[in-house]
């Protein structure tokens, strides 16, 4: 049977910088598992990040650990193996004699070792974070868990006796409610397998009547009988089992006795859509980069993955997509258990080239090709592994590539397999050999996510469409023309410039076999990736080996420009303008019927390229308190309810249509629903309802029913709440819509506008009226163009991408932050932040650069601008000059006067503009004004 030697505790140390090896005697200690940078070991780093966490204590090159470990008698003379969990290029040296190297960066190292003789043996390590053999990925990056040394996770020891199972595979055969066991049997006789299984997280519980099969040396396979009451595996009932096998010989003594955790499922993909266990399912994926601020690395235990991975599905993710890594054991040993379906990648983010090629690296390719089937080896077992991709953002050989699918799964079949993420992101194909297909178009216009960089534009609907509730990917995914027949326009051949990585690269659009239309399940890949200001309460977090210096230049910068105390207000009104553009996009996928799923960038805020903060939760997996996960989980869920309409803003008395629908993935509904719906002003009912609708054994996509409303007859702007909810269930959404009173004629009237500083403006300021200033916005010199929605990822990494590739920069900007208690608003209530009232408005508006202005010289309504620039932007400011009041906003006020919220926003400033309660209290000079105003 096995035996384990824990070799955790304390090791001798040796930094080697310069790679001299080994001097003797060690000079340190460090305590394993662990890594140099956790332990503070090495000169402190001086070096402080802007784009991304500084390690504290990083070190790169090589270093050198030794323990002695005292062998029993009773062990002396076994089969024996070191087990290092996770680590980076290892030499293992046995009491001076080199033993061999290892270098997976996913999987354990196992050395076998020679049978050791009782007393005390040196063991000693020599670990190197320098000269990977890949480029890597997340893995080793500075961007995400850091380039770090060491050794984590499990370290031991292990014996076997004279005999040993080893490469067990356990695949389920659902239909016959069968798990087949295949492994390798170290033997020199025959032996007696015996098998066990005892379910062991499910309010059910089943035992397996033991089996016994005789088995020989060398490879086996065995198929073991579950029974048709077994318990199946899926992310709503995710029933474990334990299995127990254990070695007998012929005199009935156990030889070896290993327990591995199986799950009985059948994860597939069948036409568009994936299935479980035969039932489809939407993947709610999460994009994961092994974020761990607080050690530097991915934990190896498996409580804290269920706290990490429990804290995802609170908010409706059943998904995980590994960027460029694979996660250790223990995260899918979690998943096992909570129901999550896992993807990791390959560590590898290049160009696959065939052998003819210049550059061509024969070496690397190996190397990433005998990782991905030692993470096949190592992880396969485990019910949640059921997708791999082999990398991201992959370009070059497509038959290389599909090459490297297709002996994946003559290896492995029981796991679904992509190309990658977002390959050949211009001219995308579906390979021979993929299962599903993950991106973001698949030519220039057929778009199906809502964001998009500058760089890599066109724009999405989120970032550019009137807001509504109508969008969806289904004529992107199969456009009806390609459907009719004809063939659209091939943007193949040729070279094209794309965003490669944290730069630009161009690279050849390679053959192309124009437009096409997917037959495998079509995956959204990185979706949102919409930026908030920085929390910079956050730095006091980071007491472990990362240190958010990065957080602190941030707020030196906001500090300077004089707009340290709007810090907190900029990461609050950002981050609700960021949950509305996320529910629309993630409302988009649902309505979707034709998408298979979507993976998310991210739940969590991303620490590096360039600090991208597009988390609802921080890099700690903390709510940055946006949004509970409850009310998250109304539009990210195995059930979302859906309203299609039009617009958000309406007139008074305008009829209000909307369809109602449900995206449905639960199982275990009944067979009828009834729908509740409300209409409601400050918590008095407009209108209400109740629908009932059958749902048909198998329906994803319900259409329940047509509101028709006349909406009431109002004095004053108003909001109102649509609210829906499936009776008896958690199932629930509301939208705010917004009406106006009925306005005609021209909003400004009775007002002094004008759209420059001319002197008969400044003739009347000068005689104590009132003025107000609309430049026309594509005149102003000194200012930043109107956008409603927030940045993209971060702007200092795209902004320098796009000058790099000789495109517009982004705007950058990240909102408003309104001063809603000021009397301007009188006629047109606010929130605080951005909401869709302003969506016209901004759009067709500039806001003015104040960074020279007078520091006490504050706007009523400010857009944030992201933290590399801090500008001090005004969207609407006041000022007195001379004798009389000045109003500046540059707005193009006859573009928005087409809408009933721009001329409510209008006849508010007028109506501001003529009351008393026009007293600005900061006093300009016509200088000012003029060197302000360009």
């Amino acid at each position: 049977m096995q035996t384990k030697i824990n070799l955790e505790g304390e090791w001798k140390l040796q930094l080697d910088e310069t790679k001299q090896g080994l001097t003797l005697p060690f000079t340190d200690v460090i305590t394993l598992p662990g890594t140099t940078s956790y332990a503070r070991k090495g000169p402190k780093n001086e070096e402080v990040l802007v784009s991304a966490l500084t390690d504290e204590y990083l070190f790169e090159g090589q270093v050198w650990f030794a323990r002695e470990v005292f062998i029993p008698d009773e062990l002396a003379g076994k089969a024996c193996y070191l087990f290092l969990e996770r680590t980076r290029l290892t030499t293992l040296w046995l009491d001076n004699t080199e033993i061999g190297s290892r270098n997976s960066l996913n999987t354990p190292h196992i050395y076998e070792l020679p049978k050791l003789q009782a007393g005390i043996h040196t063991i000693t390590v020599r670990v190197d974070n320098t000269d990977y053999p890949t480029k890597g990925g997340h893995l080793t990056s500075q961007d995400t868990q850091t380039n770090w040394n060491g050794i984590t996770g499990r370290m031991e020891l292990q014996f076997y006796g004279e005999s040993q199972l080893t490469n067990i595979r356990l695949e389920s055969n659902l239909a016959a409610r069968t798990v087949r066991i295949t492994a390798t049997l170290d033997s020199n006789c025959e032996t007696t397998l015996a098998v066990s299984a005892q379910s062991f997280n499910s309010e059910e519980t089943h035992a397996v009547d033991e089996g016994e099969f005789p088995v020989s040396p060398g490879l086996f396979s065995v198929d073991y009988v579950l029974g048709q009451n077994a318990l199946l595996w899926s992310e709503g009932a995710p029933n474990l089992y334990n299995i127990t096998l254990v070695l007998k010989d012929r005199d009935g003594h156990i030889t070896d006795q290993q327990e591995l955790i199986f799950g009985l499922k059948e994860f597939r993909a069948e036409g568009d859509k994936f299935t479980i266990n035969g039932e489809k399912t939407f993947l709610r994926g999460k994009h994961d980069g092994l974020i761990f601020p607080l050690t530097g690395y991915a934990p190896t235990d498996v409580e804290e993955w269920v706290r990490i991975l429990g804290i995802s599905k609170s908010y409706g993710i059943n998904h995980y997509r590994f960027h460029t890594c694979c996660p250790p054991e223990a995260a899918f040993t979690a998943a096992d258990m909570l129901g999550i379906y896992m993807q990791p990648e390959l560590p590898f983010w290049g160009t696959i080239t065939e052998k003819t090629d210049d550059g061509h690296n024969q070496a690397e390719q190996d190397y990433l090709i005998s990782e991905g089937y030692a993470i096949l080896q190592a992880f396969g077992n485990h019910p949640s592994f059921v997708m791999m991709s082999l990398g991201n953002e992959l370009w070059g050989s497509k038959a290389k590539i599909d090459s490297f699918l297709k002996d994946y799964k003559a290896f492995d079949k029981r796991i679904l397999y992509t190309q990658g993420s977002n390959n050949h992101q211009w001219v995308p194909e579906i390979l021979e050999h993929d299962d599903f297909f993950s991106g973001v178009r698949f030519s220039r216009e057929r778009l199906f996510r809502g964001s998009y960089a500058m760089c890599d534009a066109p724009l999405g609907h989120v970032q550019t469409a009137l807001p509504s509730t109508m969008k969806d990917y289904d004529d992107q995914i199969v456009p009806l023309d390609l459907l009719n027949g004809e063939k659209m326009e091939d943007t193949a051949g040729g070279e094209i410039q794309i965003q490669y990585g944290t730069e630009a690269k161009t690279v050849k659009a390679d053959e192309a076999s124009g437009e096409w239309i997917p037959h495998i399940p079509v995956v959204s890949h990185e979706i949102g990736q919409y930026a908030t200001y920085p929390n910079f309460e956050e730095i006091e977090k980071y007491n472990g080996p990362l240190k958010a210096e990065n957080f602190k230049i941030f707020r030196e910068r906001l500090e300077s420009n004089g707009l340290g105390h709007l810090a907190a207000k900029y990461f609050e009104c950002s981050g609700q303008l960021a949950v509305a553009c996320y529910k629309e996009e993630l409302e988009a996928a649902f309505r979707s019927r034709r998408l298979a799923g979507f993976q998310l960038l991210d739940l969590q805020d991303f620490s590096g390229q360039g600090t991208a903060l597009v988390g609802v939760l921080d890099a700690f997996m903390d709510s940055k308190g946006m949004i509970s996960p409850e009310e998250w989980r109304t539009f990210c869920n195995d059930a979302v309810l859906l309203a299609r309409f039009p617009k958000y803003n309406y007139v008074s008395g305008e009829p209000f249509d909307a369809h109602v629908e449900l995206s449905c993935f639960r199982s275990g509904l009944q067979d009828t629903l009834e729908l509740r719906w409300e209409l409601t002003v400050d918590n008095g009912i407009l209108a209400e309802g109740t629908t009932e609708v059958n749902v048909p054994a198998g329906t994803n996509y319900i259409d329940i029913c047509d509101l028709e409303i006349t909406l009431p007859v109002v004095d004053r702007m108003s909001t109102i709440v649509l609210s829906l909810s499936i009776q008896g269930t958690d199932i629930r959404k509301s939208y705010d819509l917004w009406i106006y009173p009925e306005k005609s004629g021209n909003m400004l009237e009775g007002i002094h506008v004008f759209d420059k500083l001319s002197s008969d403006a400044f003739a009347l300021l000068e005689q104590g009226e009132s003025v107000l200033l609309m430049p026309k916005p594509e005149t102003l010199q000194n200012a930043v163009e109107g956008y409603y929605c927030t940045d993209f990822w971060c702007y200092p990494m795209f902004r320098s991408i796009s000058e790099s590739m000789n495109r517009p920069v982004p705007v950058g900007t990240m909102g408003l932050l309104i001063d809603n208690s000021h009397p301007v608003f009188h006629e047109f209530p606010t929130e605080e932040y951005s909401t869709y009232p302003w969506w016209n408005i901004v759009q067709h508006s500039k806001s003015i650069i104040m960074d020279e202005a007078d520091r006490s010289w504050n706007p009523v309504v400010q857009t944030i601008d992201n933290f590399e620039r801090n500008h001090k932007l005004s969207f609407l400011v006041e000022c007195s000059v001379g004798a009389g009041n000045l109003l500046v906003c540059a707005l193009d006020a006859d573009k928005v006067s087409d809408t009933p919220e721009g001329r409510q926003f209008l006849s508010s400033l007028a109506g501001y503009m003529k009351s008393a309660a026009f007293k600005p209290q900061y006093k300009a000079t016509v200088n000012e004004l003029l060197e302000l105003i360009k």
